[in-house]
């Protein structure tokens, strides 16, 4: 499949490459289907982007939690991802969404809105978890991360 971007221009997007929300993202239920990519020219591949395959223009850059929270492990309801199932440990990946407003100082993690993938069948969804501070909306990381940077 060929998906024009506005990041990353025209790509190819393999089959098995494709990731399928059965009930869309929140607030985009129309969007289903998206691939995960990162740039091939920057070294560190920590921060990812979630491309709509719906529509080009959508893209969201999305970061492994535990990379900039190490104790992060939220209670996520049994129901929230009984589409996704059989879901064990090896098979699945979870990711957090990134804002990164024009002072990149300011960049924050969505600790609350989960986007959890079982990269055996592809399948996905987002969840919302509600523990407080410790999950929060806007949770900074621009000093997490140029520190990880300099290790």
């Amino acid at each position: 499949m060929k998906v024009t971007t506005r990041l990353f221009g025209e790509i190819e997007v393999a089959e098995d490459k494709t990731i399928t929300f059965p009930d869309g993202i929140l607030g985009f239920p129309d969007m289903k289907k998206f691939t995960l990519l990162h740039d091939s020219s920057r070294e560190d591949v920590s921060l990812r982007y979630l491309q709509s395959l719906d529509d080009g223009d959508y893209c969201l850059p999305v970061v492994d939690p535990l990379y900039i929270k190490e104790e992060f492990n939220p209670a996520i309801k049994e129901s929230d991802i009984e589409a996704l199932q059989p879901l064990e440990t090896d098979n699945m990946l979870i990711l957090v969404t990134v804002t990164v407003p024009v002072d990149i100082k300011q960049m924050t993690a969505n600790l609350s809105g989960l986007i959890i993938i079982n990269s055996d069948t592809n399948k996905a969804v987002q969840v919302m978890v509600e523990e407080g501070d410790d999950y929060a909306v806007k949770y900074p990381i621009y000093e997490y991360l140029e520190k990880q940077k300099h290790k």
